[in-house]
């Protein structure tokens, strides 16, 4: 039998365990879920139980959510191949938005639709894949790691890295956490830029005041706010931070047409920013106002805000230091206050933009097992996305080769409503991971 017909005897067990994984809730945002991502952490150990390999574990370290760990030692000669992903999701969002139940897993149009189906529980699912094939005739020693918190920016990566280290040491890693170039075309992620969020408050009043009686002289906080993001872009769109670095990426033949139909923008609405658009998407800082806290316009009145919230997303680009990026976006924010409003800026952590080496044993053998699954030559492209775990991993372990692969492609919606995985790539995926295992055998 080859391969190519294991896998095909395998999916539909595999296709199953996914299903049952997005039927669970694991909203790592969602403080109630707590009971959700033990439940999820649990079903994914015991999977991988069930996949051959026997030194399973659920670890967490203090005020972190369970990580699932699991080990099958290399044969003699052989390398040890560490397999992430992560079982945590975003939240679902507003239900409305949504054409079916985000978690009840529903075919349609031969994708898969559910939270979590294609970001990143299917990146288990092709581990599981990969692992039911090769059966007790694994090549290659095997380390799985599937994190819990990796959609809340991993708070607790650094203690568990740190703590669980030993467990973790391996020569080739995959991060099955990224995407495809399109439905058809296979890539190798090389670059990905960091990020950080920064929550900034602005006051004018201490307390809210009637519109009629003090509107015109007296400022409030919501439109003094609304001033101050406008200062985060220049009349381009180009984010107007000082000191921030911006790089150059290979164009790879995006056009216009293409990124305005995977991004869903609607009829008349200008692309912003200038350069080419994968210096744009991949080489480039960005800023995006992700979150306002005001009044909702149903419980709206005619008063003066005294305070108004927002929290930005920052991307930094690849070659720039995240810590020092978030705190220059901090200080623009605070020498930017409109008439003299009183503006706070707070950050959590950042994820460091990280370059991969290509040309490596490991990379070479990727780019072959994708070749050969897809039929196609596999692409090298940017993510304009951050994966706190790959900069941490690669402090620690130097030597490891690291590969980005991914079972998304451009219209898996990854933490919006109608998320997606599109049932033929992720088929093409598992055959791809089950090729490369075979390829990185001595």
């Amino acid at each position: 039998m080859t391969l190519d017909q294991a896998v095909q005897q395998v999916l539909p067990s595999v296709r199953a365990d996914l299903e049952r994984l997005v039927r669970i809730p694991s909203v790592s945002a969602d403080p109630a879920a707590g009971p959700f991502l033990a439940e999820s952490a649990g079903e994914v150990a015991e999977l991988l139980v069930a996949a051959g390999l026997s030194d399973v574990e659920v670890l967490a370290v203090p005020g972190g959510r369970p990580a699932v760990i699991a080990r099958r030692p290399a044969p003699p000669g052989a390398p040890t191949v560490l397999l992430y992903a992560h079982h945590d999701v975003q939240p679902p969002g507003d239900p409305a938005a949504w054409d079916t139940e985000p978690f009840q897993p529903t075919e349609v149009g031969g994708r898969l639709f559910g939270r979590g189906a294609a970001d990143d529980k299917a990146g288990i699912a092709v581990h599981l894949a990969a692992l039911r094939v090769h059966g007790d005739d694994l090549p290659v020693g095997v380390t799985v790691l599937i994190e819990g918190e990796e959609e809340v920016g991993s708070p607790t990566l650094i203690p568990f890295l740190d703590r669980f280290k030993d467990r973790l040491a391996a020569d080739v890693v995959v991060f099955a956490d990224a995407v495809n170039w399109t439905a058809d075309v296979p890539s190798l992620t090389t670059s990905l830029r960091g990020g950080a969020t920064i929550t900034v408050e602005l006051r004018t009043l201490d307390h809210a005041v009637h519109s009629g009686l003090f509107g015109g002289p007296v400022p409030d906080a919501l439109t003094a706010l609304c001033r101050l993001l406008a200062t985060l872009h220049d009349e381009h769109g180009d984010v107007a931070v000082a000191g921030l670095t911006r790089g150059q990426a290979d164009p790879v033949d995006l056009t216009e047409a293409t990124l305005r139909a995977d991004a869903g923008m609607l009829d008349g609405v200008q692309l912003i920013g200038t350069g080419g658009l994968t210096d744009r998407l991949w080489a480039a800082p960005s800023i995006t106002v992700i979150a306002l806290d005001a009044p909702a316009t149903k419980d709206a009145s005619n008063t003066l805000q005294p305070v108004a919230r927002a929290k930005v997303s920052l991307r930094v680009a690849p070659g720039d230091d995240a810590d020092r990026a978030c705190e220059a976006v901090k200080a623009h924010l605070r020498a930017h206050a409109p008439w003299g409003a009183h503006v706070t800026a707070t950050s959590g952590g950042t994820a460091a933009p990280f370059t991969v080496r290509t040309g490596g044993k490991a990379y070479q053998a990727a780019r072959q097992a994708l070749t050969e699954a897809w039929g196609r030559p596999a692409l090298d492209i940017g993510v304009g996305g951050s994966i706190p775990f790959v900069t941490a991993y690669a402090e620690r372990f130097p030597d490891a080769e690291i590969l980005i692969t991914g079972v998304e492609e451009p219209d898996a919606r990854a933490h919006g409503a109608n998320e997606s995985l599109h049932l033929a790539t992720f088929e093409r995926a598992c055959l791809a991971e089950t090729l490369l295992l075979r390829n990185l055998a001595p």
